[in-house]
């Protein structure tokens, strides 16, 4: 496993020889919010990940699922830019070998998105050179995970979360870091190489009256909740995509993401603003806008 120290990461991944191209990316700053939130990684140390520092945050690959554990990012929501024109083509990251990678043989001629797991407008901040770079390095496949090409409620409800918490949960300095990821379980449907995730998570954290302050969601495209989702994937069709869901959005208590992820997610658990739940079945929220998230202790 690389450590996550991200200057020793720019330049220590095995089969690198472009990867000059990449050079000076400082990464996700875990001290971004004056309190450390650090880069999650895997709580066990057999599992090995290689560290990918771009501008404003940085991709921890799991190289046996070719994609992804997880990702970090600092959002500095008053210095945005939205003036940024919307980078055209996905590219590989030159640090790592491409079979390392989910290229774009996962997602041709199919019903698979390229998931952003650091949502595109997320790093874009700074000065135009700086932010045109983060734009760019965003459209990494690394920075990619399949997810199924629907939208619906619970997709835009995911895909408003970052700006819904810039606009109330942070309104001092209007800082973020966000950890996100695919849930990258053994009984993934298998799909041209690569294991499909069916459920990805996302963590916020940000300080409120100068504390350590977090929420966490996850975003299930399983086929149904309330089926025997294994019986359904077993009847997917050979060669094609797995049958999806409709995505479903959900507020958790972070705990399950540690859970669902076994990711360190360091000082995050301890600083959740999702009430204490009284039963089982209040534990996951549903959330069919960004009305419904809750942003206080019970």
């Amino acid at each position: 496993m690389i450590p996550s120290d991200s200057a020793r990461a720019a330049g220590a991944v095995a089969g690198t020889a472009p990867g000059h191209l990449m050079a000076g990316r400082a990464g996700y700053d875990e001290r971004f919010l004056g309190l450390p939130v650090p880069l999650p990684m895997p709580s066990s140390p057999a599992v090995e990940t290689v560290v990918l520092p771009y501008t404003h945050f940085t991709v921890v690959l799991r190289p046996d699922r070719r994609m992804a554990a997880a990702a970090a990012v600092c959002i500095d929501g008053e210095r945005l830019r939205e003036d940024v024109p919307r980078e055209t083509g996905w590219r590989f990251d030159p640090r790592l070998d491409e079979d390392r990678q989910a290229g774009d043989e996962v997602y041709r001629d199919n019903s698979l998105d390229k998931g952003h797991l650091v949502r595109r407008l997320d790093p874009v901040w700074g000065d135009a050179a700086e932010a045109d770079q983060a734009d760019a390095d965003t459209f990494h496949y690394t920075n990619a995970a399949p997810q199924a090409d629907v939208f619906n409620q619970g997709r835009q409800v995911w895909q408003e979360l970052e700006s819904h918490l810039l606009g109330t949960a942070a309104r001092g300095d209007r800082r973020l870091a966000v950890l996100s990821g695919p849930v990258l379980h053994e009984s993934d449907p298998p799909y041209r190489g690569v294991q499909v995730p069916l459920r990805f998570w996302k963590v916020a954290a940000f300080l409120r009256e100068g504390a350590l302050a977090a929420t966490a969601y996850v975003l299930d495209q399983s086929p149904d909740l309330i089926w025997d989702a294994e019986r359904a994937l077993a009847g997917a069709t050979p060669g094609a995509p797995p049958p999806l869901g409709a995505f479903r959005t959900f507020q958790v208590p972070v705990t399950d993401v540690v859970e669902l992820t076994a990711l360190d997610l360091g000082p995050l658990p301890a600083a959740d603003l999702m009430p204490a739940p009284r039963a089982p079945q209040e534990r996951w929220r549903r959330l069919r806008s960004t009305d419904d998230i809750v942003l206080r202790r019970g």
